[in-house]
């Protein structure tokens, strides 16, 4: 059988070669690939910031969603056929000290990153990793459920209720779709966005936008001045990090959704002036993911939009460069 398969080989070099089918061993299933996005993970990792994670060379990517090709010994519940997609943490080696938060266990593996990824024709996975989709599901926009399951679980994390005002700080594909599901969810939503080309994005989905020094104004306008219920920080950016504690309201919910490998300042008298929470969201649980495909499912958020362009396999050394203002851009990974 065919494969092809695209290897990161460092220094911002990825190399399109013949990819390995690998037989399940027990309790796993190999995948037909269908479609993987390019995240913003795989640009760290093409610029080197992840060396020390990935062992080159490798396949990454894991924002994927494909059909079952062969199933293992001891796996039940999935047929050769099934549509598919991946939730690509290898959580196995739990310890007590994760407290049952295998999700962000000390050792866990993403797939991907920590073990090879999905940018192949062919992938070999744990069964444990799988979510059914529904009978006729766009295996394009099924592409979409890791990063809108990111979305599901920052907005479960923040405990938005319906009627809540919530402001996300930074319009790329997670600040968007994290605005998307908070409206789903009955939020109000404004979005704050430097980039023009984002601005405009946004809006044209219907939200309000404002840049980030005309935010602060539009959320006192939105909210009678008494602020935001809900502020997720998607944006990395360290501004953002001390405009979010102006923008909460008294007891509001800080939700800190982007990586910030460095220190940032932080406005701590605004959180004992005004008892305000701050909770970090990282990844997804199962939940999420089953949320996130029921949302995919119902075809009631504009998720076909997000995608800006659909490239071949083969054009994935050069669509790191060439991304630029993108939504999301996914790989026709199909043999």
């Amino acid at each position: 059988m065919n494969s092809q398969a695209v290897y990161y080989e460092g220094d911002e070099t990825f190399r399109l070669g013949e990819g390995e089918v690998v037989a399940p061993a027990t309790g796993e299933v190999r995948l037909d690939v269908a479609y993987c996005g390019i995240c913003g993970t795989d640009v760290h990792i093409a610029h080197g910031a992840m060396d020390h994670r990935v062992r080159r060379p490798q396949v990454v990517g894991h924002e994927m969603s494909g059909t079952v090709a062969e199933v293992g010994a001891g796996v039940e519940g999935f047929a050769v056929g099934d549509p598919v997609v991946v939730r690509p943490l290898d959580t196995r080696d739990t310890t007590p000290a994760d407290r049952g938060f295998s999700h962000i266990g000390r050792n866990l593996k993403f797939l991907g990153i920590d073990t090879p990824g999905a940018f192949q024709s062919s992938w070999t996975v744990p069964a444990f990793t799988l979510h059914h989709l529904p009978t006729g599901v766009d295996l394009r926009l099924a592409a979409l459920t890791e990063p809108l399951a990111v979305a599901c679980h920052d907005v479960r994390r923040a405990d938005l209720a319906p009627g809540e005002t919530a402001v996300v700080l930074g319009a790329g594909p997670i600040g968007l779709l994290i605005a998307l599901v908070a409206r789903a969810a009955g939020a109000r939503v404004l979005l704050s966005e430097v980039n023009a080309a984002r601005v405009e994005f946004a809006r044209s989905l219907g939200f309000a936008v404002a840049t980030p020094d005309a935010v602060g104004a539009q959320v006192r306008e939105l909210t009678g001045d008494a602020g935001a219920d809900v502020v997720f920080e998607v944006s990395g950016a360290a501004p953002a990090v001390l405009a979010m504690t102006e923008l909460a309201a008294i007891r509001g919910r800080l939700v800190i959704v982007a990586i910030h490998p460095e220190p940032q300042p932080v406005k701590l008298f605004d959180f004992f002036w005004k008892e305000l929470e701050l909770r970090g969201a990282r990844v997804y649980e199962p939940e999420d993911y089953e949320r996130a495909i029921a949302l995919l499912a119902a075809g009631e958020l504009p998720l076909e939009r997000l995608i800006t362009r659909v490239e071949p396999l083969e054009r994935l050394p050069e669509l790191f460069h060439e991304l630029g203002d993108s939504v999301k851009v996914l790989v026709d990974c199909r043999g």
